[in-house]
């Protein structure tokens, strides 16, 4: 019989009223656990626990916070091997993707427990004589996590570490595709010294029980990670209520390639960035914009790297490319190749799913060529292993079809130039730009996120997230006067 698990509600594990299978991506056989589905009157008592439980958590200490947030982050990095594996095994990325993952969620949180002894105010003097001005910063309330799956553990630990840090209380509702990571997370928490119920998880569909999360007015704020129509939803349920809003959505990302840039780097970024995590990653390079004084070079080597890419199981020795999360997310990737050959675009390789030793969501890396920006491809998310290759004439082009998206998340561009670089970074219209790196890839202690339709809210990470997870209070005092 498969375990079943429970959500975390109160300080309590409880079951819901069902359960959801889930099952290995590259092992369709391997049933990982049954996992419970909230109730609607759960999520009411959890959102109650939790106010309850803030006022309280905001009283702690500087220390004791700082202790609970470092307790959870270096158990975290100290079992990346165990959890990283669980991690690979429900979502699908290669093992020492998934390794890497688990790690760096524990530095997110190591990283906020230093911030929990970091909140320093402001003092000014008032234009009225004998006024003091006192400016400080005070935790939000009960915040909403929605968590995606393709990056389980890390994108909820990016929200709930700060959420924590600053004060808050946390309601998480992780994706139901990877809820064993979530699960495991939680358990960590749980074990901390930290109010009953000022932490909960609640496991449920989002058109049930994220639906009746984000319409809730005991809900302060929401950090969502996830598509453009489902961030539009919350949105429009959020401002019902005036509640704050942060929203990471969908992306679009292009890697420019110069006639000057070192070829075989050129290659080795576009390979990493567009398939990397099966291309299952918000940064990933979807378009390449390639010079056409380096194309032809650039498109045989590109193309015959992705053609010996190894695609298996997440936990074989030498997989670059793990399955896709799910058959649904196999059909919608399968759909898009379909559609880009209709639009006339050349399929130079891959794009076909594949069978392996075990039965799973596998799919071969797929390069689109003799594409336009104004193809459905190039303008649409895909979230799969394929990238379009772009050939533009010069540096002018390749910034225009750089920019001509709705989204705006990251960009990047590959040369040896140094006015080009500068020119790319300050022009480039979005939110995170590499120069000479791939476009996946970001620190924790530095501002993520984008513009246009990629992001809406403050941004994540690193000193930006107090922006999002606090409240300014300005406080007037009268001096007084010495006797």
């Amino acid at each position: 019989m498969a375990k079943t698990y429970l959500n975390y509600i109160a300080g309590d594990w409880v079951a819901g009223d069902a359960e959801i299978e889930n099952r290995n991506p590259s092992d369709i056989s391997d049933l990982i656990g049954l996992y419970a589905q909230a109730k609607p009157d759960q999520l009411e008592h959890a959102l109650d626990a939790a106010r309850a439980a803030q006022i309280e958590w905001a009283a702690y200490g500087m220390e004791r916070k700082q202790a609970a947030l470092m307790s959870i982050g270096n158990e975290m990095m100290a079992r990346a091997e165990e959890l990283g594996r669980l991690l690979s095994r429900e979502e699908g990325k290669p093992l020492a993707e998934g390794k890497g993952e688990v790690f760096r969620a524990g530095q997110f949180f190591t990283y906020y427990a230093a911030e929990c002894l970091r909140q320093l105010g402001e003092n000014a003097d008032s234009v009225r004589p004998g006024v003091e001005v006192d400016v400080r910063r005070e935790p939000i309330g009960t915040v909403a996590v929605i968590s995606p799956w393709n990056f389980p553990t890390a994108t909820a630990s990016w929200k709930i570490a700060p959420a924590l840090c600053y004060g808050n209380a946390v309601i998480w509702k992780p994706a139901n595709m990877t809820p064993a990571s979530a699960y495991a997370l939680s358990e960590i928490i749980s074990r901390q010294d930290i109010p009953k119920g000022l932490f909960n998880l609640v496991m449920g569909a989002g058109g049930s029980i994220g639906q009746r999360l984000v319409e809730s007015p005991k809900v302060t704020a929401i950090s969502f990670t996830g598509s453009v129509p489902v961030g539009k939803g919350i949105a429009t349920a959020a401002i019902q209520n005036l509640t704050k809003v942060q929203m990471e959505m969908g992306s679009k990302n292009a890697l420019a390639v110069m006639d000057d840039a070192d070829l075989d780097l050129a290659v080795t970024l576009a390979l990493g960035g567009a398939f990397g995590g099966t291309g299952q990653k918000c940064t990933a390079s979807s378009r390449l914009v390639v010079h056409a004084g380096i194309h032809d070079a650039f498109v045989e080597k590109l193309v015959a790297g992705a053609e010996a890419m190894t695609v298996g199981h997440a936990f074989e020795a030498g997989t670059q490319i793990g399955p896709v999360v799910s058959e649904t997310q196999l059909n919608e990737n399968l759909a898009y190749v379909d559609l880009g050959k209709s639009e006339g675009a050349e399929l130079a390789c891959g794009g076909t799913r594949v069978t392996r030793e075990t039965e799973g969501y596998y799919m071969t890396p797929g390069v689109f060529l003799n594409t336009t920006n104004a193809m459905r491809i190039n303008r649409e998310e895909m979230f799969a292993p394929l990238t379009s290759v772009i050939k533009v004439d010069g540096y002018d082009e390749a910034l225009s079809v750089v920019n001509d998206t709705n989204f705006g998340l990251t960009s990047g561009i590959v040369t040896q130039s140094l006015a080009r670089a500068t020119h790319f970074r300050r022009n480039a219209r979005t939110g995170v730009v590499t120069v000479n790196l791939p476009t996946a890839g970001t620190d924790y202690h530095v501002p993520f996120g984008g513009r246009g339709d990629s992001s809406y809210g403050s941004r994540e990470q690193g000193r930006a997230a107090a922006e999002f997870y606090t409240t300014v209070k300005t406080a007037y005092i009268a001096a007084g006067t010495p006797k």
